[in-house]
C-alpha cells in the first residue's frame, strides 16, 4: 500500500473488502467474561469497546486488501488469532502485525487518534500494534483513566532485574552519600517496599510502589476505622451489614415502622437457602433468620414477597398499602429512616458466609461512627477548604425540578427520594470511611514529595491510589445490593444509571473480599502488569472536545473511535459520582482536570430528551434552557466528524463504532456522516455484548455494534434517488444474505442493513429525488427497513 501521507488514495484496506465478523464477535463476547488483568477492572467506564474487536479492526484498517484468495485466507486466519484474549501479549503475532502495518505505511508508524477515547480500548490496541497513538476525551474522569491505562504503565512500569535508584517513592538525595538501602532502612515507611523488591526476581517500579503505598494507606486508615468494623467475640470477621430504609405506616391506628425490602433472601444458592423472617411483635417488626443451620423454615413462607415494589409499600403490621406518590413525599420531607437488619460474617472455622440479626451493640458502633464523622468532617473542611463529604448537587437538566412528576433523568430516580447531593449516596459510616481513605491518599503523596520523590512517579502512584478510592466508593454506598445467589455485594453501576434501592449492603472496606481496598487495588495492579509490556512508548493523552482535537490539518493516518450512542449513556452525569471523589484525592495533582465543580457538560455529544420523565419533547425544549436535543447530538457529532476529516491525511481511514436500537438515534449519525464529507466504504456488525448481561435480559438491547469504515476521499457528485435506491437494493440483497448466514438476526440484522446502506448512500455528496428534494436519513431508513424485511 502506498504511503498514506501522499495525496493519492491508497489501495483499499482489508477491512473495506472483508472481515471475519463471526469469529471476532465470538472473541469479543467472550472477553466480557474476562476480569483478571483486563482494563475493565482498572476502573469502571461505561460502554467500553472490547479489546478483541478494537485490535482486529485496527489491524484490518491499517493493512492492504489481499491480492488473491490464498492471501485473503491467510490474513483472515491471522486476524482471528490476533484478536483472541490469550494472544494479547503474544509477541510473535504482534511483531508480525506491527511489521505488516509498517510495510503498509512506508516504514513509518502510523499516527492514530481516538477523539472519544473513553476507557481507552482503541488507543491501547493502536499502541499494541506499534502505532504512534493519541487519546483525548472531553470528560476529565475518562482522561484520568486513560492516563492510568495508556501513559503511566509504559512510562514507569518497565521491569528491571535490579532496583534502579530513581524507582523508590522516596529517593536518595543527589547530594547525599548514603546508599539507597541504608536510607530505606532508616525510613519507618519503607521496609515493605525494600522487602518485596529484594524477594522478586524482577522489579516493576510502578506496581511495587503502588502496592507499598496502598498497603500504607490501608494500615493508616485501619488505625482510625477498625473500631467501626469490629469482629464478633468469637473471632468472626465482618463482611458487611444489611440495611433497610424505613417509613412510618400511614394508617393512623397503626403507625408501625415499615422496613422497605424487595425480598427477604440472604442466600438463595441451590444448597444454601437462608432468609430473614419478619414477624409482628409488640407493635413492631422483629427479624429471625430461617433456613439450614438457623431457625426452622415457617410453613408456606415465601421470602420473595417483600414489603415494597415499584415504590408501593405494604405495612407488615396492619396490611395498609402506601402508594408510590406518598412514599416519595415521605422521603422528600425527611420522614424516612433506615434500620440495621442483619450482619454478614466469615469465620476460619466455618465454610462460607453466615449471618446473624443485628443487635444493640451493632447500632452503638454505628452511632460512634456518626459522632466521629462530625469531628473529622469539620477538621478536614478547614484543612482542605471544601467539604470532604461531596456536597455537590446531582445534576439534572434543571436542578430545580426535584418534585415528583418534574423533569428528571431516568438515570437518577434517587432524586425523587430526597437524595439530591452526591454525599447523600453514603451513610455516615461510609462517609467516614471514604474521607479517611481520601485523607490518607493525600498524605501518602505529601510524604513522597517531602522525601524527595521522583515527582512524576509520585504523581502516577497518587493517581492510582485516587482511582482506588473511586473503586472503593463504587462498592461503598447506600445503593449497593446484596446478591443473594452469590452472597456478594454488587457495585452501584449494575446498570448505566443510578436507580433507587430500598435495602442495601454496607461493605467492610478493611476486609479482603470483593469491593474492599485490598481487593480493588490488587485487581488494578494486575491490569497494570498486563499493560507494561504493550509498548515501549506511551500514548499521548489529553483533554479536549472531539470538535477541536488540536492537531494540524492532514496530520493523522487513521482515526479509530467509539462516539456516544445518542441517549444510551449520560457519561458526564454518571461520572460525577467519581469526579467529586477524585477532586478531593488527586485534584491537586491534576488541577487542569478538576477545576470545575462537576464534569463539563455543555459540549457533550449526547441526547438527553429520551432520558427525561414527565415531559414530551416540545414541552421540555420550551421550558429548559440548554437541553441536549437530538439536534444538539447531531450537531456535535457532525462537527466531530468534520474535525476527523480535517486532521486525516488524504486517503486516511477512520473506523467509527456505533450502536442504537432507535430510528431517531440512527438518523442523527447518518445525517452527521453525510454532512461530514467522509466516504463510507464498509460497515460490519460485530457482536460485542454478553447475552447474559443485565440489560440484555431486561430489554431489547442490541448485541451488535456497527463498525463503520470511512475514508477521506472525493465523493461522487449528486446521486438521483431512484438510481441510488436500485443500487441500494442490489447491494443490500447480496450483503445481507452473507450476514444472515453468519448468524446476524433480529434487531441486529436491521441495524446491519443500516450500516451497509450508508456505504451506498455515503458515496454521494448529496442524493436528491426528481422533485429536487435532498434525501436525508429518514427516507433512507424507510427504504432499508423495507429491504431488510423482504
Amino acid at each position: 500500500m502506498a504511503d498514506t501521507s501522499s495525496n493519492a488514495k491508497p489501495d483499499r484496506r482489508f477491512i473495506e473488502e472483508s472481515f471475519p465478523v463471526k469469529e471476532v464477535g465470538v472473541a469479543s463476547a467472550r472477553e466480557k467474561n474476562i476480569r483478571h488483568g483486563h482494563i475493565s477492572t482498572l476502573h469502571i467506564w461505561w460502554a467500553r469497546r472490547p479489546l478483541a474487536a478494537s485490535r482486529a479492526t485496527a489491524y484490518a484498517a491499517l493493512t492492504p486488501a489481499p491480492k488473491d484468495i490464498e492471501e485473503w485466507q491467510r490474513k483472515r486466519d491471522f486476524i482471528i488469532d490476533l484478536c483472541k484474549w490469550e494472544n494479547s501479549n503474544n509477541q510473535q503475532l504482534l511483531e508480525k502485525a506491527r511489521q505488516d502495518i509498517l510495510d503498509a505505511n512506508g516504514g513509518v508508524p502510523p499516527k492514530v487518534l481516538d477523539p472519544f477515547a473513553g476507557g481507552g480500548s482503541y488507543p491501547l490496541e493502536a499502541m499494541r500494534l506499534g502505532c504512534e497513538a493519541y487519546a483525548s476525551d472531553y470528560n476529565p474522569v475518562a482522561v484520568l483513566i486513560e492516563k492510568a491505562t495508556l501513559e503511566y504503565p509504559q512510562k514507569f512500569g518497565r521491569q528491571f532485574e535490579s532496583m534502579p535508584n530513581w524507582a523508590y517513592p522516596i529517593l536518595e538525595s543527589s547530594s547525599s552519600n548514603v546508599s539507597v538501602e541504608e536510607r530505606i532502612r532508616e525510613e519507618d515507611i519503607q521496609p515493605f517496599l525494600f522487602d518485596i523488591a529484594i524477594e522478586s526476581k524482577t522489579f516493576n517500579p510502578l506496581i511495587n510502589a503502588v502496592h507499598f503505598w496502598g498497603k500504607w494507606v490501608l494500615e493508616e486508615a485501619r488505625k482510625e476505622l477498625a473500631e467501626f468494623y469490629p469482629s464478633d467475640p468469637d473471632g468472626s470477621i465482618l463482611v458487611g451489614y444489611l440495611w433497610a430504609r424505613t417509613i412510618p405506616c400511614q394508617n393512623p391506628a397503626c403507625g408501625s415502622e415499615i422496613p422497605l425490602m424487595r425480598q427477604f433472601w440472604l442466600s438463595k444458592k441451590e444448597r444454601k437457602r437462608i432468609a430473614l423472617f419478619p414477624r409482628v411483635k409488640n407493635g413492631g417488626i422483629e427479624f429471625l433468620i430461617v433456613g439450614e443451620g438457623y431457625d426452622k423454615w415457617p410453613n408456606n413462607y415465601d421470602p420473595e414477597n417483600g414489603t415494597v415494589s415499584q415504590a408501593v409499600a405494604t405495612c407488615l403490621s396492619c396490611g395498609t398499602i402506601i402508594d408510590d406518590t406518598t412514599v416519595r413525599h415521605l422521603f422528600q420531607n425527611g420522614k424516612s429512616g433506615q434500620r440495621l437488619i442483619a450482619v454478614v460474617l466469615k469465620n476460619k472455622n466455618q465454610k462460607g458466609k453466615f449471618y446473624r440479626v443485628a443487635n444493640q451493640y451493632d447500632e452503638f458502633v454505628y452511632s460512634k461512627a456518626l459522632a466521629r464523622l462530625a469531628d473529622k468532617r469539620e477538621r478536614l473542611m478547614l484543612e482542605w477548604g471544601l467539604d470532604p463529604v461531596p456536597d455537590e448537587i446531582i445534576h439534572t437538566p434543571d436542578d430545580r425540578e426535584y418534585e415528583p412528576g418534574g423533569l428528571l433523568y431516568n438515570f437518577t430516580p434517587i432524586l425523587l427520594y430526597g437524595m439530591t447531593h452526591w454525599g447523600d449516596l453514603f451513610n455516615a459510616r461510609q462517609q467516614l470511611s471514604l474521607i479517611t481513605f481520601a485523607e490518607k491518599v493525600k498524605l501518602a503523596y505529601s510524604l513522597m514529595m517531602k522525601s524527595e520523590a521522583n515527582s512524576e512517579l509520585a504523581k502516577a502512584v497518587g493517581t492510582y491510589l485516587g482511582l482506588g478510592v473511586d473503586e472503593l466508593a463504587r462498592f461503598t454506598s447506600v445503593l449497593n445490593p446484596w446478591k443473594v445467589d452469590a452472597e456478594a455485594i454488587v457495585h452501584i453501576f449494575g446498570r448505566q444509571a443510578i436507580p433507587m434501592l430500598w435495602d442495601y449492603n454496607e461493605n467492610n472496606p478493611l476486609g479482603s473480599h470483593g469491593g474492599t481496598w485490598t481487593n480493588r487495588l490488587s485487581e488494578m495492579m494486575d491490569v497494570v502488569s498486563n499493560l507494561t509490556g504493550v509498548s515501549e512508548n506511551s500514548c499521548s493523552v489529553s483533554q479536549s472536545s472531539a470538535t477541536q482535537v488540536g492537531f494540524a490539518d492532514e496530520s493523522l493516518h487513521a482515526i479509530f473511535t467509539d462516539p456516544p450512542y445518542y441517549d444510551n449513556v449520560p457519561y458526564s452525569d454518571l461520572s460525577d459520582f467519581f469526579y467529586v471523589w477524585l477532586k478531593r484525592t488527586v485534584g491537586n495533582l491534576h488541577p487542569e482536570l478538576f477545576s470545575t465543580p462537576l464534569t463539563p457538560k455543555s459540549l457533550e455529544a449526547i441526547a438527553e430528551l429520551p432520558l427525561l420523565r414527565g415531559m414530551n419533547k416540545i414541552d421540555a425544549v420550551s421550558k429548559i434552557q440548554g437541553i441536549k436535543t437530538s439536534e444538539h447530538f447531531e450537531e456535535m457529532l457532525g462537527r466531530s466528524f468534520q474535525e476527523i476529516k480535517r486532521v486525516l491525511k488524504k486517503g486516511g481511514i477512520a473506523v467509527i463504532v456505533y450502536a442504537h436500537k432507535s430510528t431517531e438515534g440512527w438518523e442523527t449519525i447518518i445525517n452527521a456522516l453525510l454532512d461530514s464529507g467522509l466516504v463510507v466504504t464498509a460497515a460490519w456488525p460485530i457482536s460485542t455484548e454478553m447475552g447474559s448481561r443485565l440489560r440484555a435480559r431486561e430489554s431489547a438491547a442490541l448485541a451488535s455494534s456497527i463498525y463503520i469504515v470511512t475514508c477521506k476521499m472525493e465523493r461522487k457528485a449528486t446521486g438521483i434517488y431512484n438510481e441510488v435506491r436500485s443500487e441500494l437494493r442490489y447491494y443490500l440483497n447480496s450483503k445481507l444474505q452473507r450476514l444472515w448466514e453468519e448468524g446476524i438476526i433480529g434487531a441486529d440484522f436491521f441495524i446491519a442493513a443500516i450500516g451497509s446502506a450508508i456505504e451506498v448512500f455515503g458515496k454521494y455528496e448529496q442524493v436528491i429525488d426528481y422533485e429536487g428534494n435532498v434525501v436525508r436519513a429518514d427516507r433512507l431508513l424507510e427504504e432499508v427497513r423495507d429491504i431488510a424485511t423482504d
